[in-house]
């Protein structure tokens, strides 16, 4: 097997949660090396990899085939634009990068390079969102008319996180960090909207970036989805309500994944490692061809991270698709600043 070496950015949460541990546990990858500006947490898990004390002192390891960027936001565009003119290809965490500005430079550097540069859109390979993608596919609620996609949290107090919560930073906030997994999912599902409003701010008070935000899209042939997240959110709500002329789905958030990477569990490769449900996380209610009504309570099946690890592999081996290819994820970027204008302005914006 093809060993393809890896070398990861940072080695904070989602180094230590969302990367390591499927590099690892993946036999064609090899994390070769890892950054850490003055710790060396990552020794005693990946003896084998190498620490840096920069990102540019790791991009001189001339043996890595792709560089993980896993930094906050803000250093996005500064490091994958170093890796990328280092010949190296790149897995960029989400959000892709503070502006679409900058993806597109971003994009335009690998293409001119021969590299791919591809998008860590993880909720893709989410259970909840698995479920969703297949209800529709099935046509049983026949033409969707509205969508409504949340993405909620109870988190009143700060969170030490200044690339995230500082309001003087661009790209902090819940609209760049949660939503670009609520604005991806409205793609994949529905492609690129016409135009949209939206309502964002902050709930904590104005030394906060936004942690609250309402996004409506709008779709031609009567489609429109609104996408929504709030920080006061203690008791959980349907995380996707999916409403057609035929019927309607409404589907709890139940991916399991990052809190039992949280505890230390290992992802195995090819299988999937979580557990099955216990219990049903939706509600189907649609007419069939008799126009009988049909109520069915739904199971999700297991997501698996470690699928957008495969699909990389595969790419990089055989040639098949890139998963979330940055050129993709542009369209996201400027989905987020058209929302931040609208809510600014309080207009609606158009989408070219």
């Amino acid at each position: 097997m093809q060993l393809v070496k890896v070398g990861l950015c940072a080695f904070g949460m989602s180094g230590k949660i969302f990367h390591a541990p499927f590099l690892k546990e993946h036999p064609g990858f090899f994390l070769s090396a890892v950054v850490e500006r003055s710790r060396e947490d990552s020794k005693n898990l990946y003896p084998d990899a190498t620490i840096h004390r920069s990102v540019r002192e790791m991009l001189q390891n001339a043996d890595i085939e792709i560089v993980v960027v896993n930094t906050p936001v803000q250093t996005h565009f500064e490091y994958t634009k170093m890796a990328l003119e280092a010949g190296k290809n790149v897995i960029v965490e989400k959000p892709f990068t503070v502006n679409a500005t900058e993806a597109e430079e971003l994009v335009r550097l690998a293409e001119n390079k021969n590299l791919f540069l591809s998008v860590y859109q993880n909720r893709r390979f989410d259970r909840d969102y698995l479920q969703v993608q297949k209800i529709i596919s099935e046509g049983k609620l026949g033409n969707i008319r509205e969508v409504e996609i949340r993405f909620d949290r109870f988190r009143t107090e700060a969170s030490g996180k200044e690339h995230k919560e500082n309001p003087s930073q661009s790209g902090s906030g819940s609209v760049h960090d949660l939503g670009s997994h609520l604005v991806d999912q409205a793609t994949q599902l529905f492609g690129y909207p016409e135009k949209l409003f939206a309502d964002v701010f902050s709930m904590k008070g104005e030394a906060f970036a936004n942690d609250y935000f309402e996004i409506l899209l709008y779709y031609k042939d009567t489609l429109r989805v609104r996408l929504k997240s709030s920080v006061f959110t203690k008791e959980d709500h349907f995380a996707y309500k999916i409403f057609g002329d035929k019927g309607s789905f409404l589907q709890e958030r139940t991916d399991n994944q990052e809190n039992e990477l949280a505890a230390g569990a290992i992802p195995i490769n090819g299988k999937d490692w979580m557990q099955p449900l216990k219990e049903s996380d939706g509600i189907l209610n649609y007419s069939d061809e008799n126009s009988e009504s049909i109520r069915v309570l739904t199971s999700s099946q297991p997501g698996n991270y470690m699928n957008y690890y495969q699909q990389i592999y595969e790419h990089i081996v055989f040639g098949y698709a890139l998963p979330s290819l940055g050129n993709e994820v542009i369209q996201n970027m400027k989905i987020i600043e058209a929302s931040l204008e609208s809510s600014k302005k309080g207009k609606v914006i158009e989408l070219n």
